[in-house]
């Protein structure tokens, strides 16, 4: 078991609030800096990304279970294979991604029951090369 402190019990209770309809975005932007995630590992140890939409996205997790449903659903779980992570806070992982060269935006529990998207911010500029312009 893995203990990623007291900060994801309250990222979950703040998803929860969303979905319930009672969401405090700002709330929920605090909660997600101060929680420690699971974060997947591509070989060379980097921070794994998937992209989606033409943005690339960060897959962070709350528990390990989350995790592993992630990798079954990609068909990729074999329980013979080790699959490295690291733990980072949200704070972390938003600053790494504004310093991406393309869109990145984070995602917390993405197939599970209640997935969360932190969508990156995206310029004019980036809009305008996007579209050719």
């Amino acid at each position: 078991m893995i203990d990623l402190g007291p900060g994801i019990a309250v990222l979950r209770a703040e998803i929860d609030a969303f979905y319930a309809g009672f969401g405090n975005p700002p709330a929920l932007r605090d909660a997600f800096d101060a929680a420690v995630l699971l974060v997947p590992l591509a070989p060379g140890s980097r921070i794994m990304t998937s992209s989606y939409g033409g943005v690339d996205w960060i897959c962070t997790f709350t528990r390990v279970e989350e995790y592993a449903h992630w990798l079954s659903e990609r068909g990729e779980l074999d329980p013979q294979r080790e699959y490295p992570y690291r733990t980072v806070s949200g704070s972390r992982l938003s600053e790494y991604a504004a310093g991406c060269a393309e869109p990145t935006g984070v995602t917390v529990d993405i197939t599970g029951a209640a997935p969360m998207a932190f969508p990156p911010n995206v310029t004019d500029e980036q809009i305008s090369q996007e579209q050719g312009v």
